[in-house]
């Protein structure tokens, strides 16, 4: 299986978090955020972003409650995934992105403790920080040897 490059979203009802990463490395990095405007996400952003690292596949965090129920922005978060295949043609997978704000925040507040990060930890970096989990798993599943791995095709 050749290397493939990887754009996550962390989908949100402000904002959508973002990070890349790559199947042969299994490393991934925080990018920028994008905003939702009241017509929806700022599809031009994303499209910079898509065009700037030509991505193999795309992933989305699909956002589900504690006990495995769909979250008030589960429906919104596949529209989204739905629209992403459509518009850029790429393979679209989903992840279980439960607790991966948490876990973000939890990362860049040691980070920040450990004297690693000096400024203050932003509400745009946790969503950024959650991409980047959402990739994390994603890779660690199917991303990285073409498995299950906790992921569904949209």
């Amino acid at each position: 299986m050749r290397p493939r490059t990887a754009l996550a979203f962390d989908y949100g009802a402000r904002r959508i978090g973002i990070a890349s990463g790559d199947t042969l490395t299994a490393s991934v990095a925080p990018r920028a955020t994008v905003r939702v405007l009241e017509s929806g996400p700022d599809w031009a952003a994303i499209a910079r972003e898509i065009r700037e690292l030509r991505p193999d596949v795309l992933v989305v965090g699909a956002p589900y409650n504690a006990d495995g129920s769909p979250s008030a922005l589960t429906a919104a978060a596949r529209a989204f995934a739905a629209e992403l295949e459509r518009r850029f043609g790429l393979p679209v997978h989903q992840v279980d992105e439960r607790w991966s704000s948490l876990e973000a925040s939890a990362r860049l507040k040691e980070r920040r403790a450990s004297g690693a990060r000096r400024r203050r930890v932003s509400r745009e970096d946790i969503d950024s920080a959650a991409a980047a989990v959402i990739l994390e798993r994603w890779l660690a599943g199917e991303g990285s040897d073409g498995g299950a791995g906790g992921s569904e095709r949209t």
